[in-house]
């Protein structure tokens, strides 16, 4: 019997239409992807080449129209409805642009609901994993305050918070620093790398090269298909103006 440990994710030949259109609208072309334990992998592509589309139907979002899509060995386009938001509440952890925040709790009470939800017998030890990943990202002095009460990056702090309360297999990004300023974006940014270093895989999707320099790998889609795939190695802070000149370099070939 084979010790070989599964990738954390994997889709192969995946497709996605819409045929609410006419014709139909085919976004994902026969896409092949492995994602290895602790890698932090970056999706990008010009406008409407399927980035979004894509992390949609890894995560279980959105449902592919055929090709499959396994997280640590499990098929989950064979799972029902019920079993795949169970899978997303306990094994995944989700960050947008926008926080989705529910405005009748403070920030603390919001980044303790999912990961009560997903272990209701084990209101302690979430308890505990949520005061240390607020006191981790710096936002314990607003755990009582209202969501319309902080700005700037504490938000997407308290998002990050969040999607790593249930200590997820897989965290993912969707534009996450894409309503932020330059500064607050390496606020964020800075919590994500720390993230990956602590061992997390991540995928992110980004049109910031700046950001996308932080990735281990770099894939970039064209109409719906990936075309290309570019590897950096571990972000390291001295080498960041080398990586993102890098990666813009094959970028601009890329037609970017």
């Amino acid at each position: 019997m084979s010790n070989t440990t599964p990738a954390t994710l994997e889709c192969k030949n995946l497709t996605k239409t819409y045929s609410s259109t006419d014709p139909p609208t085919q976004v994902l072309n026969g896409i092949d992807l492995t994602v290895e334990a602790g890698e932090f992998l970056v999706i990008m592509g010009a406008s409407g080449s399927g980035k979004s589309t894509l992390l949609y139907n890894v995560s279980g979002m959105d449902r592919p129209t055929s090709g499959s899509v396994h997280l640590l060995g499990r098929d989950l386009t064979s799972l029902s409805d019920a079993e795949m938001s169970h899978v997303r509440l306990t094994q995944m952890g989700f960050i947008f642009q926008q926080g989705y925040f529910l405005g009748n709790l403070n920030i603390r009470d919001n980044i303790l609901l999912p990961a009560l939800k997903a272990a209701p017998d084990a209101t302690e030890e979430a308890t505990a994993r949520v005061d240390a990943l607020m006191e981790r990202f710096g936002i314990v002095e607003v755990r009582r305050h209202g969501i319309t009460e902080v700005s700037g990056g504490q938000p997407q702090r308290a998002s990050i918070s969040r999607a790593l309360a249930s200590s997820p297999a897989v965290l993912f990004a969707d534009e996450p620093t894409g309503a932020l300023n330059s500064s607050m974006s390496t606020e964020v940014m800075d919590a994500l790398s720390d993230v990956h270093a602590s061992g997390t895989t991540l995928i992110m999707v980004t049109h910031d090269p700046a950001c996308a320099a932080r990735g281990d790998r770099v894939i970039y889609l064209r109409d719906g298909r990936l075309i290309d795939a570019r590897s950096l190695g571990t972000w390291t802070e001295d080498r960041a103006t080398e990586r993102e000149d890098e990666l813009l370099a094959w970028l601009r070939e890329l037609g970017f």
